[in-house]
């Protein structure tokens, strides 16, 4: 079953590489056969390749920053999870504790 879901997903990955490849490659073809002249196709080529480096900066300072909002949700799920937890052992350990001092009375009793 997993090795469905991997088949798929790995599937579903060449398709979308495939179509930015396709979609890059006609761009430039587009640029080379543009009625330009080439110092134009060169400024222009130049210029989409730095609105892609600075998309490319933007998308990695928004995948830093959801990154780090998760860790940090992570981070605040397990202390949570651990200050559940030392509550639930001290009350365990008070209730052996009353459990012990209840036998020990009893005892004492007989």
């Amino acid at each position: 079953m997993d090795d469905d879901y991997e088949d798929r997903d790995s599937g579903s990955a060449a398709v979308f590489l495939a179509f930015i490849l396709g979609g890059l490659t006609g761009a430039a073809l587009a640029l080379l056969y543009a009625p330009r002249s080439g110092q134009e196709t060169r400024d222009l080529l130049a210029e989409k390749v730095r609105e892609g480096e600075v998309r490319a900066r933007e998308a990695k300072e928004r995948a830093i920053s959801k990154g780090r909002e998760v860790v940090d949700d992570a981070a605040g799920y397990i202390d949570r999870q651990k200050q559940g937890l030392d509550q639930r052992k001290e009350r365990f350990v008070a209730a052996v504790e009353a459990g012990r001092q209840a036998y020990k009375e009893e005892k004492q009793k007989v």
